[in-house]
C-alpha cells in the first residue's frame, strides 16, 4: 500500500505529509490525521458547528466543513512566506467536531467548555473553527481555567461587548461577559478592525479599521504587542473582520474592513507573543462565493500554526522580497 492519498485516516503518525490529489481524497483540516488520541500532540484542530446565537444571517454551523475543504491547497506546498513545512515541526491532528445537541441549547456552552478543557488538560493547544462567535466564550472559560486571565486579540467588525444579562446566548455580548468575569484581561487586550459603534470600550484598546488603513499593520502590531507583553494570548478571528469584498460568506458583513493581505500580515506579525489558542469563526458557506471566505479563514488558521512551528524551531527561508 503506497504512502499517498487519504492521509486523514490512513497515516499512522502526525508529522509530515503525503502526496494528495487536491481535488480528491478524505477531507480534514490541512489533511491532518483524524485522531482524538492526544499523547504528544502539539495542536488539535476542532470544529464547533453551532450558529444558534446569530443575530442576522445563519449558516456558519457549516463553517468547519467549508474551511476544511478550502485548506486542501495549503497542504501540498511549503508554507508561504515561511518556506517550511509546519508539520515537520509540530504534531497536529484534526480532532473532528465537538458533539453538540442544538435541540437543548442550554447544554451547548458546557459541552464546548468540557471538550476544550479535556483537550487542554493534555497540554495540547487548540485551534477551533466555528461556528458563530458565541463559541469563543466557553472556549475562553476553559483557557482561563488553565492559564489564568488571557490577553485577547480580537479581529472583528463588531465589538461583541454589547449589554449582557449573564445568561443570554448571543454572538454579540460574550466578550462583555468575559471581561466582567475576569476571564479576559482587558488591560492587555486589543480589538482590531472594528467599524460598528458601541458607547463603551469596556477597557479594551480599539484599533478601528479606518485607523489601520491610515496607520498600517506595523503600527497596529506595535500596540498589540506592547499591551500583551508576555501574557497568555488567545486570538479570536471573526472572518467579518475582513471586508465583505474578501469575505462575503459571513452573517453580519460590514463594508470598510481589512483586506485579506492585512489580516494575514497581522497574524504573521504575532510570532513573539505567548500564543495559547485561536479560533476562526463566522464563515457562512451559503453566502460565500467561490470559497472566497473559507479560503481566507483556512489561510489565517494555517498561518497561526506556522507561528507555532516557527516558535518550535522551524527555520524561515523565504524566496523573493518579503
Amino acid at each position: 500500500m503506497s504512502n499517498s492519498g487519504d492521509q486523514a485516516f490512513r497515516k499512522a503518525d502526525n508529522r509530515g505529509r503525503w502526496p494528495e490529489m487536491t481535488y480528491g481524497g478524505a477531507l480534514s483540516f490541512l489533511r491532518r490525521r483524524y485522531s482524538q488520541v492526544l499523547d504528544g500532540v502539539d495542536v488539535a484542530v476542532m470544529g464547533v458547528p453551532f450558529d444558534n446565537a446569530v443575530s442576522f444571517r445563519p449558516g456558519c454551523r457549516l463553517g468547519p466543513r467549508a474551511v476544511r475543504q478550502a485548506s486542501v491547497q495549503l497542504a501540498e506546498l511549503s508554507a508561504f512566506p515561511w518556506g517550511f513545512d509546519p508539520f515537520e515541526h509540530l504534531d497536529v491532528v484534526d480532532f473532528g467536531d465537538v458533539m453538540l445537541d442544538p435541540h437543548h441549547p442550554e447544554t451547548i456552552g458546557d459541552a464546548i467548555k468540557t471538550q476544550v478543557a479535556d483537550i487542554l488538560s493534555t497540554d495540547t493547544k487548540l485551534l477551533s473553527i466555528g461556528g458563530d462567535h458565541s463559541i469563543s466564550y466557553p472556549i475562553l472559560q476553559a483557557h482561563a481555567e488553565k492559564y489564568g486571565p488571557v490577553a485577547l486579540i480580537q479581529i472583528d467588525a463588531h465589538c461583541d461587548t454589547w449589554a449582557d444579562d449573564g445568561v443570554r446566548s448571543d454572538h454579540g455580548t460574550m466578550f462583555a461577559r468575559a471581561a466582567k468575569q475576569g476571564i479576559v484581561d482587558v488591560g492587555k487586550s486589543t480589538q482590531v478592525g472594528l467599524r460598528t459603534y458601541n458607547d463603551t470600550d469596556c477597557g479594551f484598546e480599539i484599533l478601528t479599521s479606518p485607523w489601520i488603513h491610515r496607520n498600517g499593520i506595523d503600527a497596529a502590531l506595535d500596540i498589540v504587542k506592547q499591551r500583551a507583553k508576555d501574557a497568555p494570548v488567545y486570538i479570536s478571528f471573526d472572518i467579518d473582520g475582513l471586508d465583505p469584498a474578501f469575505a462575503p460568506g459571513t452573517g453580519t458583513p460590514v463594508p470598510g474592513g481589512l483586506n485579506s493581505w492585512q489580516g494575514l500580515e497581522f497574524i504573521r506579525g504575532l510570532k513573539t507573543l505567548n500564543l495559547i489558542g485561536m479560533d476562526v469563526v463566522e464563515v457562512s458557506p451559503p453566502f460565500d462565493h467561490a470559497e472566497i471566505t473559507a479560503l481566507a479563514a483556512a489561510h489565517i488558521a494555517h498561518d497561526w500554526l506556522c507561528l507555532l512551528a516557527a516558535q518550535a524551531g522551524a527555520q524561515e527561508s523565504p524566496v523573493g522580497r518579503i
